[in-house]
């Protein structure tokens, strides 16, 4: 994005025309605080049954067009496995089974920023590494990844930022390969009879703690939101519909141009 205040919060993950004209304007907004190393209730989900919201979002709306936060670096210690007991590992590790399993993955996303606005689109999935997040209009948003870089593109301003895959909490979903109790710092795992849920924790110097909460459906474990909440406190939640994971996908969908480009800004 051009301005400053536009990357300090970018926030993972058809026409939805069913979901976007579904959600309320009191949707509640996830606050994940976790207590270390013991299940946390989780997070309300978004509501695809609420009455409609005022509006979607604008281009000028800083920080509410994005599925991931930055900075997310690799600043923590993977977690001790012995601090969870055995029905929380094999969660953990059926979770991570689901994850490293999914290969391709295409469906529709519903997104609600820090300041409450509501964006919507279509998200495709191709692993290891790539991953397109076009959002519906008037968002002039699209968001690339390639296996190495993210690239935030503004069609409006005809600008886009270059980030590092592995800055961004996207990487844990883009993973050919994941282990979620030994390659990340989970510091919370639960479930319900709705939902499980996992919340990874990086710290950073000079920066802070972010969180990710990543929730899944309590039977067969797809992937139904998560929420990133940044070192601030502010949360961007993306739930997912729609789901299919046998789709094929055009791998130039993934494409990024790295030609030289005033509007390129590379982190």
């Amino acid at each position: 994005m051009a301005g400053r205040n536009s990357v300090s919060v970018v926030a993972f993950v058809c026409a939805m025309c069913a979901f976007t004209t579904a959600f309320a304007e009191n949707v509640p907004l996830p606050t994940p605080a976790p207590q270390p190393k013991t299940g946390t209730a989780p997070a309300p989900p978004i509501n695809p049954s609420a009455p409609t919201a005022s509006g979607p979002a604008t281009s000028n709306q800083s920080g509410s067009f994005f599925p991931f936060t930055l900075p997310f670096g690799k600043g923590s210690e993977p977690s001790n496995a012995t601090a969870f007991d055995a029905k929380q590992q094999n969660l953990l590790d059926r979770i991570s089974l689901y994850l490293s399993s999914v290969q391709t993955l295409v469906g529709t996303f519903v997104q609600i920023g820090p300041d409450g606005a509501r964006t919507t689109g279509s998200f495709y999935i191709q692993k290891p590494g790539k991953v397109r997040f076009a959002y519906n209009s008037p968002s002039p948003i699209d968001v690339v990844a390639d296996g190495s870089y993210v690239v935030v593109r503004n069609r409006d301003l005809d600008t886009q930022d270059l980030w590092r895959l592995s800055q961004t909490p996207l990487r844990y979903l883009l993973a050919d390969h994941i282990d979620l109790l030994h390659d990340t710092n989970v510091v919370s795992v639960s479930t319900d009879d709705k939902f499980a849920t996992v919340v990874i924790e990086e710290n950073q110097v000079m920066v802070g703690t972010s969180r990710l909460m990543i929730m899944f459906d309590a039977k067969d474990l797809t992937l139904k939101q998560w929420t990133v909440t940044d070192p601030q406190g502010l949360n961007t939640t993306v739930a997912v519909f729609n789901l299919d994971p046998t789709k094929k996908l055009d791998p130039d969908m993934f494409v990024i141009n790295y030609q030289n480009n005033p509007g390129i800004s590379n982190h």
